[in-house]
């Protein structure tokens, strides 16, 4: 049985909710479950933008589609060299601003593996 990915159940400036009882400033997402996504990890910054290394947890949770957050503005960056690298080993990727980023995972996590990085703020 294929595990589904938890539910955003709210998005505001600065905070997301995720199936109404757990919030992050950011967050990962991935199938059958969540944490903080601590920037201070990987050493990412708005500029170059998101590691490879951020992703990894994703894959490595068995998330077959990968949605990346640039924020609510745009501002986070995301390498197409990252998203070339996903694509070459078989994922599906989307790179969009924070509230379609929300849209999109919440429909394609009750049918596919899916896995999210999400900055709530720029």
């Amino acid at each position: 049985m294929q595990s589904i990915s938890p539910k955003i159940t709210k998005l505001s400036w600065g905070k997301i909710e995720i199936d109404g009882n757990q919030e992050f400033k950011d967050v990962k997402l991935f199938p059958s479950g969540c944490r903080e996504w601590n920037w201070r990890e990987t050493g990412t910054e708005h500029s170059p933008g998101i590691q490879y290394s951020d992703v990894q947890e994703l894959l490595d949770n068995g998330a077959e589609t990968v949605i990346l957050s640039r924020g609510v503005w745009g501002r986070l960056k995301v390498q197409k060299e990252i998203v070339e690298e996903l694509k070459s080993n078989g994922f599906t990727v989307y790179v969009l601003k924070t509230k379609e980023v929300v849209k999109l995972y919440n429909e394609l996590s009750n049918t596919k593996k899916v896995g999210a990085l999400i900055h709530t703020t720029c």
